[in-house]
């Protein structure tokens, strides 16, 4: 079974700054019917304007990935770590017992566009974490590029959940499949582009819930990039 979340029935904050959709529930939005899926709990696909941000706040008891598409992405946070997240990179930092954080777009002039993707982890009480890595174009290109995963096989960054998240850029008329295990779920993202899902069209910003598949398969139908949550 394919449930489709069209891109334009997502929840938007415009603070102007700031240009924000949600897919799930998030601060002020709040639907009882779309508070997450499986322990996929929050995709916001943010929009930041130069030199500006969000100033230092706290998580705690989440695995909180992002995932830059276009700018760059400067953090810092309470463990002691700085850094910038380019596109292709994903940044993984386990909340866990507490950590206070900030996210700003260092450009004085280019706006950055993000994804930012809550896990519910296994437990609470984790020790806070955190790793940042790089997937190159060439290794998510034409494929599915593991890049979370419970135990950060292949290279990828290791997150408190047996989930596994990959990331594709296909090219127009370009396919991917991939076989998700009985009585396991998955979600699709799109990130840019267009694209057909076992045969079912999904557009820029499209999320669809998947249960009861057995295989996915992802057909190009232009220059796109895509995200795809193997979930418990």
């Amino acid at each position: 079974m394919i449930t489709v979340l069209p891109s334009s029935e997502r929840f938007h904050t415009d603070a102007g700054w700031l240009d924000s959709r949600h897919t799930f529930s998030f601060a002020d939005h709040y639907d009882p019917e779309r508070l997450g899926f499986s322990s996929l709990r929050v995709i916001n696909d943010d929009r930041v304007q130069p030199a500006r941000g969000f100033g230092s706040h706290s998580h705690r008891d989440m695995e909180i990935l992002t995932y830059v598409l276009s700018g760059e992405l400067a953090h810092k946070d309470s463990m002691g770590n700085g850094s910038v997240i380019r596109p292709g990179e994903l940044q993984r930092m386990s909340a866990g017992t507490g950590v206070v954080h900030s996210e700003m777009n260092p450009s004085r002039t280019e706006p950055v566009h993000f994804l930012q993707i809550w896990v519910v982890p296994d437990r609470s009480g984790h020790k806070p974490g955190y790793e940042q890595k790089m997937f190159s174009e060439a290794e998510r290109r034409s494929k599915l590029r593991l890049v979370a995963s419970p135990d950060g096989r292949d290279g990828s960054v290791t997150i408190h959940q047996d989930a596994l998240v990959h990331a594709s850029l296909l090219e127009r008329g370009e396919r991917v499949a991939y076989s998700l295990p009985r009585a396991r779920h998955a979600w699709v993202h799109v990130a840019r582009g267009a694209i057909e899902l076992n045969g079912q069209p999904l557009g820029e910003g499209d999320g669809a819930a998947i249960s009861d598949e057995d295989r996915i398969e992802l057909a190009a139908k232009d220059s796109s990039e895509v995200l795809l949550f193997d979930l418990p």
